[in-house]
């Protein structure tokens, strides 16, 4: 699907060998879920999949894959996957980026929906998003001392918040 070079290393999706990492997110609508992504983050869906298969999309360095959710199968007997209760969450994406009041501007004019405008809070800036399930990313931007610097290869253009 894509690749993304880290160091001497290459990630791709599927791994032609190792491993890649994908985040999964149980959605109520996949299409829908799938062109938010894209309209307000940037996000290139790869695939919207084929009836059995998942839609997949990258953003930023990461991979994503949305699907609905279902009760248990014979690969995980004991486990019902959900949208969540957006009052209730126990996980979220963090999107670290480098100018929090644009990427505030630009993706509020883009159906970004924030809990709050970004805010100071133990000493980092700070907002959350909830998208169209539920889910919330929390936006930072931490001081320039505590910033990682990003490895060659890695693409850390944030100022343009996708």
């Amino acid at each position: 699907m894509n690749s993304v070079q880290i160091e001497q290393k290459s990630y791709e999706m599927p791994p032609k060998e190792g491993m890649s990492i994908a985040h999964f997110l149980t959605v109520a609508d996949v299409e829908r879920s799938a062109h938010y992504y894209e309209k307000v983050f940037g996000a290139r869906i790869l695939t919207m999949g084929d009836g059995n298969a998942p839609p997949y999309l990258q953003l930023a360095n990461i991979w994503m894959i949305l699907n609905v959710g279902g009760g248990p199968t014979p690969d995980k007997p004991t486990v019902t996957l959900s949208v969540p209760d957006p009052n209730h969450i126990n996980s979220f994406m963090n999107f670290r980026v480098a100018d929090i009041q644009a990427c505030y501007e630009l993706w509020k004019s883009r159906g970004a929906e924030f809990l709050t405008p970004p805010i100071p809070k133990y000493g980092e800036i700070r907002c959350y998003i909830r998208d169209p399930d539920g889910y919330i990313i929390e936006v930072d931007r931490a001081p320039t001392s505590r910033t990682v610097n990003a490895r060659p290869g890695w693409d850390a253009d944030l100022n343009a918040c996708g």
